[in-house]
Protein backbone atom coordinates (compact mmCIF):
# COMPACT_ATOMS: atom_id res chain seq x y z
CA UNK A 1 0.00 0.00 0.00
CA UNK A 2 1.21 3.41 -1.01
CA UNK A 3 2.06 5.87 1.67
CA UNK A 4 0.46 8.48 2.95
CA UNK A 5 2.05 12.10 2.74
CA UNK A 6 1.80 12.17 6.75
CA UNK A 7 3.68 8.70 6.78
CA UNK A 8 6.36 9.72 4.64
CA UNK A 9 6.94 13.06 6.67
CA UNK A 10 6.74 10.88 10.08
CA UNK A 11 9.23 8.48 9.15
CA UNK A 12 11.51 11.26 7.54
CA UNK A 13 11.48 13.17 11.03
CA UNK A 14 12.14 9.51 13.16
CA UNK A 15 14.75 9.13 11.01
CA UNK A 16 16.54 12.75 11.47
CA UNK A 17 15.55 11.98 15.34
CA UNK A 18 17.48 8.26 15.50
CA UNK A 19 21.00 10.26 13.73
CA UNK A 20 20.36 13.20 15.98
CA UNK A 21 20.18 11.58 19.07
CA UNK A 22 22.85 8.79 18.32
CA UNK A 23 24.98 11.99 17.46
CA UNK A 24 24.17 13.75 20.38
CA UNK A 25 24.52 10.66 22.65
CA UNK A 26 28.02 10.38 21.81
CA UNK A 27 28.82 13.89 22.63
CA UNK A 28 27.39 14.43 25.95
CA UNK A 29 25.52 12.58 29.03
CA UNK A 30 22.90 15.52 29.47
CA UNK A 31 19.70 14.06 27.79
CA UNK A 32 18.20 16.97 27.90
CA UNK A 33 20.89 18.73 25.99
CA UNK A 34 23.53 15.89 24.95
CA UNK A 35 25.11 18.70 22.59
CA UNK A 36 25.45 21.23 24.78
CA UNK A 37 29.28 22.07 23.75
CA UNK A 38 28.33 22.72 20.53
CA UNK A 39 25.09 24.36 21.41
CA UNK A 40 26.45 27.27 23.68
CA UNK A 41 28.97 27.56 20.66
CA UNK A 42 26.53 28.19 18.37
CA UNK A 43 24.68 30.50 20.71
CA UNK A 44 27.76 32.67 21.27
CA UNK A 45 28.02 33.08 17.20
CA UNK A 46 24.47 34.17 17.61
CA UNK A 47 24.42 36.22 20.40
CA UNK A 48 27.65 38.13 18.67
CA UNK A 49 25.82 38.51 15.18
CA UNK A 50 22.89 39.82 17.03
CA UNK A 51 24.54 42.06 18.90
CA UNK A 52 26.92 43.03 16.29
CA UNK A 53 24.14 43.68 13.66
CA UNK A 54 20.31 42.79 14.06
CA UNK A 55 19.79 44.17 17.43
CA UNK A 56 21.19 47.55 16.35
CA UNK A 57 19.28 47.66 12.78
CA UNK A 58 16.01 46.40 14.91
CA UNK A 59 16.85 49.27 17.16
CA UNK A 60 16.75 52.03 14.32
CA UNK A 61 14.10 50.92 12.83
CA UNK A 62 11.95 50.75 15.85
CA UNK A 63 12.87 54.04 16.72
CA UNK A 64 12.26 55.63 12.84
CA UNK A 65 8.88 53.75 12.43
CA UNK A 66 5.86 54.87 14.00
CA UNK A 67 4.09 52.01 16.05
CA UNK A 68 0.90 51.92 13.58
CA UNK A 69 3.02 51.25 10.50
CA UNK A 70 5.48 48.69 12.66
CA UNK A 71 1.94 46.85 13.62
CA UNK A 72 0.85 46.78 9.73
CA UNK A 73 4.31 45.11 8.73
CA UNK A 74 3.64 42.36 11.92
CA UNK A 75 0.26 41.94 10.47
CA UNK A 76 1.57 41.38 6.65
CA UNK A 77 3.71 38.79 7.74
CA UNK A 78 1.60 36.72 9.80
CA UNK A 79 -1.45 36.89 7.66
CA UNK A 80 1.17 34.85 5.06
CA UNK A 81 2.58 32.99 7.90
CA UNK A 82 -1.49 31.64 8.50
CA UNK A 83 -1.74 29.92 5.11
CA UNK A 84 0.51 27.02 6.24
CA UNK A 85 -0.72 27.58 10.33
CA UNK A 86 -4.41 26.25 8.28
CA UNK A 87 -2.14 23.89 6.46
CA UNK A 88 -0.75 22.21 9.60
CA UNK A 89 -3.93 23.00 11.50
CA UNK A 90 -5.46 20.70 9.13
CA UNK A 91 -2.56 18.05 9.34
CA UNK A 92 -3.06 18.04 12.76
CA UNK A 93 -7.14 17.28 12.43
CA UNK A 94 -8.20 20.46 14.16
CA UNK A 95 -10.38 21.02 11.47
CA UNK A 96 -12.81 23.87 12.49
CA UNK A 97 -8.90 25.97 13.77
CA UNK A 98 -7.72 25.20 9.93
CA UNK A 99 -11.39 27.02 8.57
CA UNK A 100 -10.57 29.59 11.08
CA UNK A 101 -7.50 30.33 9.88
CA UNK A 102 -8.11 30.17 6.32
CA UNK A 103 -11.19 32.62 6.55
CA UNK A 104 -8.42 34.76 8.18
CA UNK A 105 -6.41 34.92 5.02
CA UNK A 106 -9.59 35.78 3.22
CA UNK A 107 -11.00 38.31 5.31
CA UNK A 108 -7.10 40.16 6.10
CA UNK A 109 -6.20 39.58 2.44
CA UNK A 110 -9.02 41.47 1.26
CA UNK A 111 -10.97 44.11 3.48
CA UNK A 112 -7.69 44.18 5.50
CA UNK A 113 -5.67 45.56 2.76
CA UNK A 114 -3.13 42.41 1.92
CA UNK A 115 -3.08 41.30 5.40
CA UNK A 116 -1.54 45.40 6.86
CA UNK A 117 -4.78 45.63 8.97
CA UNK A 118 -5.69 42.73 10.97
CA UNK A 119 -9.71 42.67 10.48
CA UNK A 120 -10.75 38.69 11.25
CA UNK A 121 -9.13 39.39 14.63
CA UNK A 122 -11.70 42.64 15.66
CA UNK A 123 -14.48 39.64 13.59
CA UNK A 124 -13.71 37.05 16.50
CA UNK A 125 -11.45 34.62 14.12
CA UNK A 126 -8.38 33.93 16.56
CA UNK A 127 -4.69 34.20 15.62
CA UNK A 128 -3.49 30.64 16.22
CA UNK A 129 0.25 29.33 15.90
CA UNK A 130 1.33 25.97 14.13
CA UNK A 131 4.22 24.61 12.14
CA UNK A 132 5.35 21.47 10.83
CA UNK A 133 7.47 21.04 14.31
CA UNK A 134 4.26 21.47 15.92
CA UNK A 135 2.60 18.67 13.44
CA UNK A 136 4.93 16.30 14.11
CA UNK A 137 4.70 16.37 17.90
CA UNK A 138 1.07 15.79 17.38
CA UNK A 139 1.47 13.25 15.56
CA UNK A 140 3.87 11.19 18.32
CA UNK A 141 7.26 12.18 17.72
CA UNK A 142 9.77 13.16 20.03
CA UNK A 143 12.12 16.45 20.63
CA UNK A 144 14.83 14.52 19.29
CA UNK A 145 18.11 16.32 20.50
CA UNK A 146 17.84 19.92 21.79
CA UNK A 147 20.39 21.94 18.89
CA UNK A 148 21.52 25.38 18.55
CA UNK A 149 21.27 26.06 14.69
CA UNK A 150 23.50 29.02 13.51
CA UNK A 151 21.38 32.00 12.95
CA UNK A 152 17.90 29.91 13.21
CA UNK A 153 18.95 29.67 16.80
CA UNK A 154 17.03 27.10 19.42
CA UNK A 155 15.40 23.52 17.95
CA UNK A 156 15.25 20.36 18.49
CA UNK A 157 15.93 17.85 16.21
CA UNK A 158 12.14 17.15 15.28
CA UNK A 159 11.66 21.05 14.80
CA UNK A 160 14.86 20.82 12.77
CA UNK A 161 13.44 19.02 10.37
CA UNK A 162 10.19 20.97 10.57
CA UNK A 163 11.91 23.85 9.79
CA UNK A 164 13.32 22.69 6.56
CA UNK A 165 9.69 22.33 5.36
CA UNK A 166 8.02 25.43 6.96
CA UNK A 167 11.36 27.47 4.53
CA UNK A 168 10.32 25.00 1.56
CA UNK A 169 6.51 26.14 1.90
CA UNK A 170 7.32 29.62 3.13
CA UNK A 171 5.93 32.45 0.27
CA UNK A 172 8.41 35.01 1.17
CA UNK A 173 11.75 32.73 1.41
CA UNK A 174 11.47 31.05 -2.34
CA UNK A 175 9.57 33.93 -4.21
CA UNK A 176 11.43 35.86 -7.12
CA UNK A 177 12.63 38.26 -8.13
CA UNK A 178 16.00 37.33 -5.60
CA UNK A 179 16.38 41.35 -4.77
CA UNK A 180 12.38 41.64 -3.90
CA UNK A 181 12.72 38.07 -1.52
CA UNK A 182 15.75 39.18 0.08
CA UNK A 183 14.07 42.98 0.98
CA UNK A 184 11.19 41.08 2.50
CA UNK A 185 13.43 38.35 4.41
CA UNK A 186 15.33 41.60 6.14
CA UNK A 187 11.86 43.50 6.61
CA UNK A 188 10.54 40.49 8.20
CA UNK A 189 13.65 39.62 10.69
CA UNK A 190 14.32 43.48 11.45
CA UNK A 191 11.03 44.17 12.13
CA UNK A 192 10.37 40.19 14.37
CA UNK A 193 13.37 41.21 16.02
CA UNK A 194 12.21 44.86 16.91
CA UNK A 195 9.25 43.29 18.18
CA UNK A 196 11.69 41.00 20.73
CA UNK A 197 13.33 44.42 21.73
CA UNK A 198 11.00 44.60 25.26
CA UNK A 199 11.92 40.98 26.31
CA UNK A 200 16.05 41.93 26.27
CA UNK A 201 16.20 43.62 29.30
CA UNK A 202 13.69 40.76 31.55
CA UNK A 203 16.27 37.84 30.14
CA UNK A 204 19.48 39.58 31.17
CA UNK A 205 17.87 40.84 34.35
CA UNK A 206 16.44 37.17 35.39
CA UNK A 207 18.91 35.39 33.67
CA UNK A 208 22.36 33.88 35.79
CA UNK A 209 23.25 31.56 32.42
CA UNK A 210 21.46 32.83 29.73
CA UNK A 211 22.43 30.10 27.32
CA UNK A 212 20.21 27.70 29.87
CA UNK A 213 17.43 29.95 30.38
CA UNK A 214 16.64 30.29 26.87
CA UNK A 215 16.44 26.66 26.16
CA UNK A 216 14.51 25.98 29.27
CA UNK A 217 11.76 28.42 28.20
CA UNK A 218 12.31 26.90 24.93
CA UNK A 219 11.53 23.64 25.46
CA UNK A 220 8.66 24.68 27.98
CA UNK A 221 7.03 26.74 24.70
CA UNK A 222 7.35 23.96 22.38
CA UNK A 223 5.36 21.30 24.60
CA UNK A 224 2.78 23.72 25.70
CA UNK A 225 2.32 24.52 21.75
CA UNK A 226 1.85 21.21 20.68
CA UNK A 227 -0.57 20.50 23.01
CA UNK A 228 -2.24 23.88 22.64
CA UNK A 229 -1.94 24.88 26.40
CA UNK A 230 -2.40 21.51 28.06
CA UNK A 231 0.12 18.83 27.84
CA UNK A 232 -0.87 15.27 29.58
CA UNK A 233 0.20 14.48 33.00
CA UNK A 234 3.50 12.65 32.09
CA UNK A 235 4.82 15.25 30.52
CA UNK A 236 3.99 18.06 33.00
CA UNK A 237 6.09 15.45 35.20
CA UNK A 238 8.52 15.45 33.40
CA UNK A 239 8.60 19.37 33.37
CA UNK A 240 8.81 19.44 36.58
CA UNK A 241 12.37 18.11 37.06
CA UNK A 242 13.38 21.25 33.83
CA UNK A 243 14.74 24.50 35.52
CA UNK A 244 11.26 26.74 35.11
CA UNK A 245 12.40 30.12 33.34
CA UNK A 246 12.29 33.30 36.64
CA UNK A 247 9.32 35.28 34.55
CA UNK A 248 6.39 33.96 33.00
CA UNK A 249 6.30 32.74 29.35
CA UNK A 250 4.35 35.38 28.30
CA UNK A 251 6.78 37.51 29.09
CA UNK A 252 9.95 36.35 27.65
CA UNK A 253 9.44 34.45 23.94
CA UNK A 254 11.53 31.56 24.01
CA UNK A 255 12.65 32.22 20.16
CA UNK A 256 14.13 36.01 22.03
CA UNK A 257 17.89 34.93 21.28
CA UNK A 258 18.36 33.60 17.80
CA UNK A 259 18.77 36.15 14.91
CA UNK A 260 15.73 34.23 12.99
CA UNK A 261 17.04 34.95 9.44
CA UNK A 262 13.84 33.43 7.35
CA UNK A 263 11.04 33.13 10.19
CA UNK A 264 7.99 31.76 9.08
CA UNK A 265 5.65 32.77 11.40
CA UNK A 266 4.84 36.51 12.94
CA UNK A 267 2.36 37.29 15.87
CA UNK A 268 -0.80 38.96 14.00
CA UNK A 269 -1.02 42.18 16.26
CA UNK A 270 -4.41 44.47 15.69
Amino acid sequence: MTKTLPTRLKSLTLAAFAASMLAGCATSGNPKDPIEGFNRAMFAFNEGLDSAIVKPVATGYDAALPSPVRTGVTNFFGNIADVFIGVNNLLQGKVPEAFSDFGRVAINTTIGLLGVLDVASDAGLEKHEEDFGQTFGRWGVGNGAYVVLPVFGPRTARDTVGLILDLKADPVANMDPVRNRNALIVLRVVNDRANLLPADKVIEEAALDKYSYLRDAYLQRRRNLIHDGNPPREVEADAEQVERPVVAEAEVPADAAPVLVARTESPSVK
